[in-house]
C-alpha cells in the first residue's frame, strides 16, 4: 500500500473559497473565452495566419496568468488556514506570496 500524507489528503478536497479570487479567475477565463471565439472567427474568415498566431499567443498568456493567479490564491488560502498567522505574520506572509507570484509570472 502506498503511503499517503495528511497534507495531500487535505489538498485533494480543497476548493478556492475566496469569492473575490473566484470572481477574478472567472472573469479572466471569460476574457480568454472571448479571445478564443475571436480566433475562431478569424479562421472562419480566412484571416492571416500571423495575426491568428499572435492571438493564440495572447490567449495562452492569459490562461497561464489565470492559472498562476488561481494557484497563488489557493496557496494563500491554504497557508492561512493551516498556519493561522497573527496580523504581523499575515502581513509578512502576504508580502512573501506577492513576491512569489511576481517571480513565477516571469517564468515562460
Amino acid at each position: 500500500m502506498a503511503p499517503t500524507s495528511i497534507f495531500s489528503e487535505k489538498c485533494a478536497m480543497s476548493v478556492l473559497k475566496d469569492q473575490s479570487a473566484r470572481t477574478d479567475v472567472l472573469n479572466r477565463l471569460r476574457r480568454a473565452e472571448g479571445q478564443l471565439r475571436g480566433i475562431q472567427r478569424m479562421v472562419e474568415e480566412g484571416e492571416n495566419c500571423l495575426k491568428i498566431g499572435q492571438q493564440f499567443s495572447a490567449v495562452r498568456k492569459a490562461l497561464d496568468s489565470t492559472y498562476l493567479r488561481m494557484t497563488v490564491c489557493f496557496l494563500e488560502q491554504e497557508l492561512n488556514v493551516r498556519m493561522q498567522p497573527d496580523e504581523a505574520q499575515k502581513t509578512d506572509l502576504d508580502a512573501m506570496i506577492k513576491d512569489m507570484e511576481t517571480l513565477l509570472a516571469r517564468i515562460n
